[in-house]
């Protein structure tokens, strides 16, 4: 049975990026396909920390525009239409999208991860009026003002210290009793006397008028505080784009798509690469990695 393309990779991410990139260069029909911007999470970065290798590229979006461009390249057909499914076809998979179905000998997914909301009463309502998770993108709107970012690993401290260089203020609130970011995170949030640090602590609301005005604090004893600001950036981790796929392709307890160490999931034909994939880790370099293997064993397997 003829197919459209020997490969389809889901997400236009570094990882899928990159993946779409290799397997192209070595002579595959290869389709990408995206619901939203290229990129993924790094497009809203605008130091990149660390710089990944061989690149000369400062920021994330020039570092994801350099990858589309040499998917492009390489002969990547880009499809900007959201996944629903991915369907067995016999010998081959069936991915539906809402303009149709394209169909191929194997699947990639590399759909990423999104940043978790907070969950708590106030954050939908002032989603864009206050709250946000984009420091680089909405810290110039703060100038001055107080701001709230809550979390303790990496993307918290870098955000907030990207935000120290516009706001008067920046509370860092952590439920933790220490951060669990990078060290050298961690010296710079301690360099900046702009800074605040609560730790022990959650943020369980935030209020305001048309705009946010405040969030109220719990400490860890009981006690509840209320914290003058005009914004709240949340960063407590992320959760996996993988509504989409079928109950073949196994999860693990976070919902992130399990594999075995050639990155194939439980169903025939499909493999998982960065973000989306459990045990991916958080750097840009452990996206490219997750690519490029990705694309290795997809080769090895079609001959």
């Amino acid at each position: 049975m003829a197919t459209d393309y020997d490969v389809i990779v889901i997400g236009e991410g570094v990882a899928g990026l990159t993946a779409a990139g290799e397997l192209a260069g070595a002579g595959l029909r290869v389709a990408t396909m995206e619901a939203q911007l290229f990129g993924g999470l790094v497009i809203n970065i605008n130091e990149l920390d660390p710089v990944p290798a061989g690149s000369e590229a400062a920021g994330g979006a020039e570092y994801a525009s350099s990858l589309v461009e040499a998917a492009a390249n390489a002969g990547v057909n880009s499809i900007n239409e959201p996944v629903n499914s991915i369907e067995a076809a016999g010998n081959t998979l069936k991915v539906v999208t809402d303009g149709g179905a394209h169909t191929a000998k194997a699947v990639v997914v590399a759909s990423g991860a999104r940043l978790k909301k907070l969950g708590i009463p106030g954050e939908a309502e002032f989603e864009g009026k206050g709250v946000s998770q984009c420091a680089d993108c909405d810290g110039p709107m703060y100038q001055n003002e107080t701001v709230v970012v809550v979390g303790g690993g990496d993307s918290a401290l870098q955000e907030a210290v990207v935000l120290s260089h516009y706001c008067g203020q920046v509370r860092l609130v952590h439920r933790g009793a220490s951060f669990t970011g990078r060290e050298h995170f961690q010296q710079a949030v301690n360099a900046e006397a702009k800074i605040i640090k609560t730790f022990n602590a959650e943020v369980t609301a935030v209020k305001g008028g048309q705009m946010v005005e405040k969030v109220t604090i719990k400490h860890a004893d009981g006690k509840s505080e209320d914290i003058a600001c005009a914004g709240l950036f949340g960063y407590i981790g992320l959760e996996a784009n993988a509504g989409f796929l079928p109950a073949a392709i196994q999860r693990d307890a976070n919902g992130f798509v399990t594999t075995n160490d050639k990155l194939e999931t439980a169903m025939p034909g499909v493999w998982a690469a960065g973000a989306v994939r459990s045990g991916c880790g958080g750097l840009l370099d452990d996206a490219i990695a997750d690519g490029k293997k990705a694309a290795a064993q997809v080769r090895a397997h079609l001959g």
